[in-house]
């Protein structure tokens, strides 16, 4: 070796390698050792939450060490070109895993917003196995070209590790990106769509009651006298209410507040006292409403993770199918190094995303994390 010979090492993307692996294993393990733990978050979505955080996990444990030592070296393998094979099985296997995943819950979603009265959330029924299952067979279908070796071509520089054939990065591009995207853009759009016009229903629905409650209210007011009960509470306008605190009132058991407008379910009545005992046939709605408020609060996520995953994916895979479509493209180095490193921070991004917007992820998170800011 030359005497003036020198290694650019490249410490900041040591330094923020190193970081962004330990924020994705303890965030991962946070997420999966919650569902473990806690029987309010064993539910059919949070598996597919769990398997996504597996994915992410072991993206940081078997993938990153590699790609952070290379990226030190200033993007030099110096290994066994057997590992780099190994790495690059790895990284499109676990990174199309994480990105099925999402697609999945997409599905799950849809579905749970679809038909609500018939989604099992407690029990991992047949159908949601075959989506579990499907984004990891498929995840290593796309990956398994790698492994048995589509990258040993002639002439092959071992001094760096990428894909080699140009063919199959626009396969695997393809595959784990340009098809599932617009699944999920597509599924979430319905789900939007469905939301709105079920609140749209309610709304309306809520209008035409309005008449019978104010009816029942000045009945209840006229027969206080002589029933000798307290006179009743008006809580609010009805015309103030909004849905949340309809879907609230509706599936509040142990409140103080009762549902006393047998048509609309609005409960706008509270007796110091007492209560009026509900209509058996309320059961039924005040399931519905809890499972439509329940998914509706679930889909303020979505424009996050849909964002997010754009933002994150989309560069990625728009450089790399760029220069394995245009060999004479001269794409800098940096920019693939900026794009790898953004879809590697999408599994760092992912279990805040799932977990922020859950109050039961935020109480066990706090468990772990004293210091947690109030407003997470």
């Amino acid at each position: 070796m030359p005497a003036n010979y020198t290694t650019n090492y490249n410490f900041p993307a040591l330094i923020f390698g190193i970081l962004l692996i330990i924020f994705i294993i303890c965030g991962n393990v946070l997420v999966c050792m919650s569902v473990y733990t806690e029987k309010a978050l064993k539910t059919t979505t949070n598996y597919f939450i769990v398997s996504l955080a597996v994915a992410d996990l072991l993206l940081a444990v078997l993938v990153l060490p590699l790609f952070v030592y290379t990226e030190f070296q200033d993007g030099v393998w110096s290994l066994n070109m057997t590992i780099c094979d190994g790495l690059m099985t790895m990284d499109v296997m676990l990174c199309t895993a994480s990105i099925f995943n999402l697609c999945a819950i997409s599905i799950d979603r849809f579905i749970a917003v679809s038909i609500p009265l018939n989604y099992n959330r407690k029990h991992v029924d047949q159908r949601q196995i075959v989506l579990l299952s499907a984004t990891w067979i498929l995840a290593l279908a796309v990956a398994s070209p790698v492994m048995f070796g589509i990258n040993n071509v002639p002439n092959r520089d071992h001094s760096e590790c990428k894909l080699e054939d140009n063919n199959y990065v626009i396969y695997s591009s393809v595959c784990s990106f340009f098809m599932p995207c617009p699944i999920m853009l597509l599924l979430y759009f319905g789900m939007f769509r469905g939301l709105r016009n079920w609140e749209e229903a309610r709304k309306a629905k809520l209008r035409s009651s309005m008449q019978a409650c104010k009816k029942l209210q000045e009945a209840a007011a006229s027969l206080q006298p002589l029933a000798g009960l307290p006179s009743p509470v008006i809580e609010k306008d009805l015309t103030d209410i909004t849905l949340e605190e309809l879907d609230r009132d509706q599936y509040q058991d142990d409140g103080p507040y009762q549902a006393n407008c047998k048509d609309g379910g609005v409960s706008m009545l509270a007796y110091p006292g007492g209560s009026y005992n509900e209509d058996q046939n309320q059961n039924r709605h005040r399931k519905g409403a809890k499972i439509n408020g329940r998914e509706r609060k679930a889909m303020r996520v979505l424009p996050v993770v849909v964002g997010a995953f754009l933002f994150c994916w989309t560069p990625f895979f728009v450089v790399h199918t760029l220069r394995a479509l245009c060999e004479e493209c001269d794409i800098p180095s940096y920019v693939t190094s900026i794009v790898t490193w953004l879809g590697y921070v999408n599994s760092a991004l992912n279990p805040i995303i799932y977990t922020v917007f859950n109050t039961e992820f935020r109480k066990f998170f706090r468990k772990f994390l004293p210091t947690l800011p109030n407003c997470c």
